[in-house]
C-alpha cells in the first residue's frame, strides 16, 4: 500500500509534496481504486511521522486538484478523474481527445435519419422553408462510461453521402472532411451550464438536476456557409473544460 519510509527528510522538497507525490502513486497502482477511503489525517500523521498540517496540505492540494473528495463526517475518497475537454479552443475529433487522456473512445449511434428540421434549428441556418436535414444522435464513452450525447443536423442535398458511413468506427468531421464542401474550418461554440434532465438520467447515468454542461456548435465551411449544428451534453462530474487566454502587451 503506502511506502511509509519513502519521505526522505535531506531533501529540499517539501514533506507535503512528497507525500502526495507517494499518495498518487499509490493511486496509480490500483491500491486505492475509484471512491475508496483513504487514510484518515490522524492516520497518515502518524504513519508518517508529519504533522497533521502537513497531510492536510497534501490532502488539500489533490481534492482540488480532483484526486481526491471529501465526504463530510465520513473521510476522503479517492475520485474518478475528470476528462480534459480542449475542444473549446481546438478543433478536434472527440477519439483524439478521450486517447490523449489514456482512456479508450467509443460510440454508440442512437439515431441516423433523414428529418424536417425544426424551426429552432432552422434559425442556426438561416432559414425559413422546411427542408431535408440529416439527423445524427450519439452517446459517446470514455473507458464504457457514458460522458456527452451529442446531437447533430447537417443539410440533407450536401451531405447526404454521411447516410452510407459508420459512425460507430468514423469521425463525423473526418467524414465530413471527404468533400471540400462540406469540411468544417471553423465552428463558434457558446457553453452554459444546465441541470440534468430526464433524457440525461437515461443516456448519462446521472441524477436528474445534476450539473450538465451543455454546448451548442455551428460548423462552417470554407465559403463560411453553415454545415453543422449540434447540441451536446457533457456529464458535469466527468468532464472539464479548459482555455488558454492570451494577454496582449
Amino acid at each position: 500500500m503506502l511506502e511509509v519510509g519513502k519521505l526522505d527528510r535531506t531533501t529540499p522538497i517539501p514533506l507535503y509534496y512528497q507525500l502526495k507525490q507517494i499518495l498518487l502513486d499509490a493511486i496509480g497502482r490500483g491500491d486505492y481504486p475509484v471512491d475508496s477511503m483513504i487514510p484518515t489525517e490522524k492516520e497518515l500523521s502518524e504513519m508518517f511521522q508529519i504533522s497533521r498540517t502537513t497531510v492536510r496540505q497534501a490532502i488539500t492540494e489533490m481534492v482540488q486538484e480532483g484526486w481526491l473528495y471529501r465526504i463530510a463526517s465520513k473521510g476522503t475518497f479517492v475520485a474518478r478523474l475528470k476528462i480534459k475537454q480542449d475542444f473549446i479552443k481546438k478543433l478536434e475529433t472527440f477519439n483524439e481527445q478521450i486517447l490523449r487522456t489514456g482512456c479508450r473512445p467509443s460510440t454508440e449511434v442512437l439515431k441516423l435519419e433523414v428529418v424536417e428540421m425544426p424551426l429552432p434549428v432552422r434559425e442556426h441556418f438561416g432559414l425559413k422553408e422546411k427542408g431535408r436535414y440529416i439527423y445524427l444522435y450519439r452517446r459517446r464513452f470514455a473507458d464504457d462510461d457514458p460522458i456527452v450525447t451529442v446531437e447533430t443536423w447537417l443539410p440533407y442535398e450536401r451531405c447526404a453521402f454521411v447516410m452510407t458511413h459508420n459512425f460507430v468506427e468514423e469521425s463525423m468531421y473526418n467524414v465530413l472532411a471527404k468533400n471540400d464542401a462540406t469540411r468544417i474550418c471553423h465552428v463558434t461554440r457558446v457553453l452554459e451550464a444546465v441541470a440534468a434532465n430526464s433524457r440525461d438520467v437515461e443516456t448519462l447515468n446521472v441524477r436528474r438536476g445534476k450539473p450538465i454542461q451543455f454546448s451548442s456548435t455551428i460548423g462552417f465551411n470554407r465559403a463560411e456557409e453553415p454545415i453543422e449544428y449540434s447540441l451536446a451534453r457533457y456529464r458535469g462530474d466527468r468532464n472539464r473544460f479548459e482555455v488558454d487566454l492570451l494577454i496582449e502587451t
